[in-house]
């Protein structure tokens, strides 16, 4: 598992190029720009596709020819690969197979925003890509409300603004947050802010919203009481009530939070009407 730059080329480490140079195979999830890549750094290993389209159908090709003792490099377009990008289908595989898995670290864009967001780094939650559809995008916001961890997302250019303003709603407009952007390139920016600040900046300012985006959003502040629901009563059925309550009528809050957080309807209003009592939501 080779990691790659994700955009300055003098962070691809010495073993990084080692390791390339002396593979029989690059597994790579898009040929042409790892190509590019290669070509750039003078290595001729020859390429093989692995993307979320084939990779389960390449997979028994690939552990064949690592059974037969040949060293397959695995990268992704940039950074480190399986991390929102291909590669844990295969990993799985080899790992069941009985191959041996080596890690070549190196860059990776959420650890890379994290270090630099100034939010607290000692404990985080990775969430990757959120659903692209609004309303599955906020049904996911509502139940990291009460996340109490710092938050980590990728968010593609087009949906940074609506994602902000989705985040701003679910997890509240006053919290601390860090959009990073364009990440060891050129155009390397960060904006720190409250999550609406962030949004209305996402829309008047349009570079905000160009090239690759990781948002770092502060965890929910918590209080003794909230501890204590949280452990008491699963946890995930809190983390999604409380902001659906402030938004909806009780019976379709507990309606639509019973289904997100998979549990019995009459379990999920029971819990409704208890954090209405105690917390004074509608």
């Amino acid at each position: 598992m080779v990691a790659t730059p994700i955009g300055n080329l003098g962070d691809v480490s010495a073993r990084a190029m080692q390791t390339l140079e002396h593979a029989a195979l690059i597994a790579a999830e898009d040929t042409r720009h790892t190509g590019a890549l290669m070509q750039h750094l003078g290595v001729r290993t020859p390429l093989k596709s692995l993307h979320e389209h084939n990779e389960r159908a390449r997979a028994p090709e690939f552990l064949a020819r690592l059974a037969a003792g040949e060293s397959i490099a695995l990268v992704s377009d940039a950074g480190t690969p399986a991390i929102s990008d291909p590669g844990f289908e295969l990993v799985r595989a080899a790992a069941a197979a009985g191959i041996e898995i080596i890690a070549v670290p190196g860059p990776c864009a959420a650890i890379a925003a994290l270090s630099i967001a100034g939010l607290p780094t000692d404990r985080f939650c990775f969430e990757g890509f959120l659903p692209a559809r609004a309303a599955a995008r906020r049904a996911r916001l509502a139940a990291l409300a009460s996340e109490p961890r710092t938050l980590l997302f990728y968010e593609s250019p087009h949906r940074v603004r609506a994602m902000l303003e989705d985040a701003a709603g679910a997890l509240g407009a006053d919290r601390p947050a860090a959009l990073a952007r364009e990440l060891t390139k050129i155009h390397e920016s960060v904006y720190r802010g409250s999550l609406s600040a962030l949004a209305q900046r996402a829309g008047s300012e349009p570079e905000l919203a160009r090239g690759e985006i990781v948002l770092v959003v502060a965890g929910a502040p918590s209080t003794p009481a909230e501890a204590a629901g949280a452990a008491s009563h699963g946890g995930l059925l809190d983390q999604v009530l409380k902001p659906l309550l402030k938004a909806l009528p009780l019976r379709q809050a507990a309606e639509l939070a019973a289904e997100i957080a998979e549990v019995r309807g009459n379990e999920a209003y029971k819990r409704a009407l208890e954090l209405k009592e105690a917390y004074g939501a509608r």
